[in-house]
């Protein structure tokens, strides 16, 4: 049943084809940090280790609030890796384990292209999608993704 919430279907469509990208980009960037917290070493292994812990556990909350908002639009949220890697505009790093430093780096960069995707997301849900509710949520979300990356370029400096 399409939900009647103010918004018409076209305008519907385009905020759920504007949300799962960023569905999967969150999953492969949670991933990657799983993956970091798993294989971080070296000095100040435990806080590192304990830093990435936090950010995944902020990532499954992301991933889930987005599945549902695409929910509440009337769509179905993908749910498979397949799914997930044929749309992300993050890449997954197989077979690669760096150093610390590196993985800091690397999760700083990726919810740095997460911000800007999202300002543009915000933009086109205001303008051309009419649909102000997920230009809101979105920018909760920017505003998340600002702080982690803000941690991590601390960790770099």
């Amino acid at each position: 049943m399409t939900p009647d919430i103010g918004i018409n279907g076209k305008h519907l469509l385009h905020s759920i084809a504007i949300l799962s990208p960023l569905l999967a980009d969150e999953v492969v960037l949670y991933t990657k940090t799983r993956n970091f917290h798993w294989n971080v070493s070296g000095e100040s292994f435990m806080e590192i280790h304990k830093l990435f812990e936090g950010e995944y556990i902020q990532l499954e909350e992301i991933i889930d609030s987005v599945a549902e908002r695409i929910g509440k639009l009337g769509g179905k949220a993908i749910g498979t890796m397949g799914e997930f890697l044929a749309i992300a505009r993050l890449r997954e790093s197989p077979n690669t384990y760096p150093e610390k430093k590196e993985m800091i780096k690397i999760l700083s960069v990726d919810h740095e292209t997460i911000i800007i995707q999202l300002r543009k997301d915000i933009e086109e849900s205001t303008n051309k999608g009419n649909d102000s509710g997920t230009a809101d949520f979105l920018i909760g979300l920017l505003k998340q993704h600002e702080t982690i990356a803000w941690v991590l370029r601390r960790y770099l400096e």
